[in-house]
């Protein structure tokens, strides 16, 4: 895979990246049209997609850092994005051009003050795996082998400026308005910033392991302060296969369902016991190890969840007070999902979309054990989520809806639903935690 020797780090060199990029999202267009006039719109509209999708992702890439974060996050959006978008911009989960390795040598050596090989007995200088924030390169000392993950030149300090330049096209495609967004994008700013922070990721990390080691069919890696720093972090290296690759060829049903169970059991054991979720649930993030064992990985993106937050979220998916129309409202309220300045038709209009959305969504709360393979259950998903995509109805409302926490928590279920359907886990045990 080709390497990267720079990644722009200014303002004006990212800004001046995107705004080539728009450039040739514009000449796509100009591309579509013609393509309607000797095409089916449904043809030229994917071929528009694909290479909106390519030129987009291209220049994330090189931008790295938050921007391609931005891709990330939306790759797991799959019934929202065109098909086009999803497979391009999934790839920034796990597969994107690493740094070159005179690159990462002169970065260890700004962050940490030593070439990598006063460190270690070892240390290959190419990437084995290069993600949005941070690439991970192999090395070794005393016979044991480590993965240690280096954070990409300029990443923590260009989080502003690149949610800046971001912000206007979010708010365009979420129908985002007036001065209250500004908590959205602050909840997102400081998750990034978090997420930089390779120090404040190693305790996070220790903390999940010893909540969660008990787990069954669960590993985690060790973590070394003495060998990180606040851009690296060295912990064990985890040999295994990512989880969206083994799922491509796996045909065991049985391995689906011991992982699909271990999954859910770790995330509903951190929300529900410890209150503090891993809000990053993509296949990047997973392995699968030779023994069928799932293995969870970088834990920079943790989401806290406040009781006044957890509480009514919960309670609102119970089926019971989904289907009591006045416990529903005083929790629409409780969630911010409803606001006191609405009008008569936003409150109705709300009410009646999040009634549909809920019902359909908390399905698996309902049972004791849920399918997670069946593909109904996911196209009724994606088929809602499609049609208030286009609804222009919804367009015309203020799209300011819901407590600032749900923007990871959603991340979260949306996240591993995908994770779960993937792996096609039938027969999960949904309160399995609870004797954990």
């Amino acid at each position: 895979m080709k390497t990267i020797d720079s990644i722009p780090i200014t303002k004006i060199s990212r800004a001046s990246k995107l705004v080539t990029t728009g450039a040739k999202v514009g000449v796509n267009y100009l591309k579509y049209y013609g393509d309607k006039m000797v095409s089916s719109k449904e043809e030229a509209k994917e071929r528009l997609n694909q290479n909106n999708a390519e030129d987009i992702y291209d220049s994330l890439k090189k931008l790295k850092g938050s921007a391609l974060k931005v891709a990330q996050m939306l790759s797991m959006e799959k019934s929202i994005l065109p098909k086009a978008y999803v497979e391009k911009f999934s790839l920034s989960q796990f597969s994107v051009p690493p740094l070159s390795p005179p690159l990462v040598i002169k970065t260890f050596k700004k962050y940490f003050g030593k070439h990598p090989d006063e460190l270690f007995d070892t240390f290959n200088a190419t990437s084995v795996n290069a993600a949005s924030i941070g690439q991970v390169h192999l090395a070794d000392k005393n016979g044991k082998k480590f993965a240690v993950k280096i954070q990409y030149p300029g990443v923590a300090e260009s989080i502003a400026s690149d949610l800046a330049l971001v912000k206007p096209v979010a708010i365009k495609m979420f129908n985002i308005k007036g001065k209250d967004s500004d908590k959205y994008f602050k909840e997102v700013e400081d998750k990034l910033v978090e997420e930089t922070n390779y120090l404040l990721e190693i305790e996070q990390s220790k903390t999940v392991v010893e909540a969660c080691k008990h787990i069954p069919n669960l590993k985690f890696p060790n973590y070394y302060e003495a060998y990180s720093s606040e851009r690296i972090i060295t912990m064990d290296y985890m040999k295994g296969e990512h989880l969206s690759e083994f799922v491509a060829h796996n045909t065991n049903q049985q391995i689906s369902n011991k992982l699909g169970q271990a999954l859910w059991d770790f995330y509903m054991y951190q929300i529900h016991k410890l209150k503090k979720v891993h809000a990053d649930p993509h296949p990047g993030n997973f392995l699968i190890s030779e023994d069928g064992e799932l293995i969870a990985l970088d834990f920079g993106c943790m989401k806290s969840i406040p009781d006044e937050f957890y509480v009514p979220y919960f309670e609102l998916a119970k089926k019971e007070s989904i289907e009591n129309p006045e416990v529903f409202r005083a929790k629409m309220y409780e969630l911010e999902i409803l606001r006191p300045d609405d009008s008569v038709e936003e409150i109705q209009f709300f009410s009646d979309m999040f009634y549909e959305l809920l019902s359909l969504f908390t399905q698996p709360f309902h049972n004791d054990v849920f399918d997670f393979s069946n593909p109904e259950f996911f196209n009724q998903v994606a088929e809602m989520g499609q049609k208030y995509s286009k609804s222009t109805e919804l367009r015309n409302m203020n799209g300011n809806r819901g407590s600032k926490h749900f923007i990871y928590i959603n991340r979260t279920f949306f996240g591993l639903y995908n994770l779960m359907f993937d792996l096609k886990a039938e027969n999960i045990k949904i309160n399995n935690f609870i004797n954990l």
